[in-house]
């Protein structure tokens, strides 16, 4: 029974001894991951200073970069930061990055210097520039109103020359066609405006017809007939405005003597209707005896020239 009471304490003894094996071993697992534990909680709160040290040197360097680009702001514009963004009215938070400022400051700097020095004469120059195109201004509507003027002078000019233009054509042409029926004895001619309608602008064709011919321009007549045409022009522009002295040089030298004679003829009825002293200068006999008083010049002696004049019509009184 002794033994048996023995045998049962060493079972108990064993069975104690493997109970503390079992939890000395948990134990001792335990010390070690608590010992990991405290090893991993050192190798982050390690890491952690570290990065915190790196923020502090980032902030500080940060902070620097502030303070600098304060100090440049209030030295380069005359405000400090705070003023700035109050005058310009910005959001920080919505500002763009720090390069894209220095970006845009560098080529805003570039266009400020493109621009050249600043003239200190501006406004001066400026009010110059204003009083002067102020003047011009003035003399410009002077000379608009000045230009409406002659406008409308030339105008008024125009339409009365036009006016008298046609009335002046109208006599003229209306005697024109008296005058070559006078000289031919009969026929038709007319003066014709052509080229424009203006009057201003307008050409002049003489249109003709003598007796037993077809309608034809000046150009397609003959020499006497071209020559009984333009004097019958000449004394119809005559007898719209007479003059006081009319001289003819040799206007009879194409003509025979039947023209001579209507030529003659038609100087008489000038005669009559207006006060016009015609002086002839002829080589044409019967020219010459229809005339009033001849002058002539003669050379009786070589060298001298000697004026003879005749009055025909005291003559002829004296021969009767």
């Amino acid at each position: 029974a002794k033994r048996d009471q023995l045998g049962d304490a060493v079972r108990a003894a064993e069975l104690r001894k493997s109970q503390s094996s079992d939890a000395l071993a948990q134990g001792e697992t335990a010390l070690r991951e608590a010992v990991q534990a405290e090893r991993e909680a050192e190798r982050q709160a390690s890491e952690s200073r570290e990065v915190r040290a790196r923020a502090d040197a980032m902030q500080d360097a940060a902070q620097v970069q502030v303070d600098t680009a304060a100090e440049r702001i209030e030295e380069e514009l005359g405000v400090p930061p705070a003023a700035l963004l109050e005058t310009l009215g910005g959001d920080p938070d919505q500002m763009p990055s720090s390069d894209r400022i220095e970006a845009d400051v560098a080529r805003l700097r570039r266009q400020r210097d493109a621009l050249g020095a600043v003239n200190l004469r501006a406004e001066e120059d400026a009010r110059e520039v204003q009083e002067e195109f102020d003047n011009l201004t003035v003399e410009k509507a002077d000379l608009e109103a000045a230009i409406q003027k002659l406008r409308t002078g030339i105008a008024s000019l125009n339409r009365e020359g036009r006016e008298r233009l046609l009335k002046a054509y109208e006599e003229v042409n209306k005697n024109f066609e008296l005058l070559f029926k006078h000289l031919f004895g009969g026929g038709e001619a007319k003066l014709v405006l052509v080229e424009s309608d203006d009057p201003l602008e307008a050409g002049l064709e003489i249109m003709c017809q003598p007796p037993g011919k077809k309608l034809s321009t000046l150009s397609l007549l003959s020499g006497g007939e071209q020559t009984l045409t333009a004097m019958a022009l000449i004394f119809a522009v005559f007898l719209a405005n007479p003059a006081p002295i009319c001289v003819l040089d040799e206007v009879d030298a194409p003509l025979d003597d039947a023209n001579v004679t209507r030529f003659c003829d038609l100087l008489d009825e000038m005669t009559r209707q207006t006060n016009t002293r015609f002086l002839i200068i002829t080589h044409h006999a019967v020219t010459m005896s229809r005339m009033d008083r001849l002058f002539g010049v003669t050379m009786a002696e070589q060298g001298v020239s000697q004026l003879v004049s005749v009055d025909l019509s005291r003559a002829e009184k004296m021969v009767a």
